[in-house]
């Protein structure tokens, strides 16, 4: 069986919608992402990452995987009969993996920009001005179209859908792009992708009591 660690509504969200969204069982492994302990046996989460973040995906074969790109992919090829992500030889395919780079690197990891976390108001404008045009970027994409990559949901649109969700934290505000409203609650409306966020926001409530 397959093994996701994770801090609930963290990245590692997009690989659990993945897994729902194929019907794959999983056993799941909540980690304490400051402390940098897995908290069912306190054990050190460098011990299982020496990267130190979610995700991180053990394999059957005992073998871990990291990183947003690859995990996302790797669970979609588990399952091709989903179609969440294109297959290999799909001109899509390279679509798909320039959509989650660009979440990855120009949104999500923006965001992580520190200043959003500092008192220095000047500095966080100018981090929330970059990544509302990168988010624009997306929002115009999606402007006459139902998903980012062809013509169904992929493990893209299950990154950016997360992305989505976190920006409101760091003071951007969806509402400021109709076709990402409209996406994100199509999304959202999907019922695994609904069960995958209400299960890990009532894990973040509980922890956080």
């Amino acid at each position: 069986m397959l093994q996701l660690y994770f801090w609930p509504m963290a990245c590692s969200l997009a690989s659990r919608i993945t897994l729902m969204e194929a019907g794959i069982e999983a056993r799941y492994h909540l980690v304490h992402l400051w402390k940098k302990k897995v908290i069912e046996d306190d054990t050190d989460f460098w011990a299982v990452s020496p990267k130190g973040a979610v995700p991180v995906l053990v394999l059957e074969n005992g073998e871990r995987l990291t990183e947003n790109a690859a995990v996302l992919q790797y669970i979609a090829d588990l399952r091709p009969e989903f179609g969440l992500a294109p297959p290999p030889g799909d001109p899509d395919r390279y679509r798909l993996q320039e959509w989650l780079s660009f979440v990855g690197t120009e949104i999500h990891k923006a965001f992580l920009f520190p200043t959003f976390w500092y008192k220095d108001q000047a500095a966080n404008a100018i981090a929330r001005e970059r990544i509302g045009k990168n988010v624009s970027v997306a929002a115009e994409h999606l402007d006459d179209r139902q998903y980012l990559v062809g013509e169904r949901f992929t493990v893209a649109d299950a990154y950016l859908a997360w992305s989505l969700l976190l920006l409101g934290r760091g003071g951007v505000d969806v509402a400021s792009w109709p076709s990402l409203v409209s996406y994100l609650d199509r999304i959202q409306g999907r019922p695994r992708v609904k069960a995958a966020i209400e299960a890990e926001r009532q894990i973040y409530k509980t922890l956080m009591a």
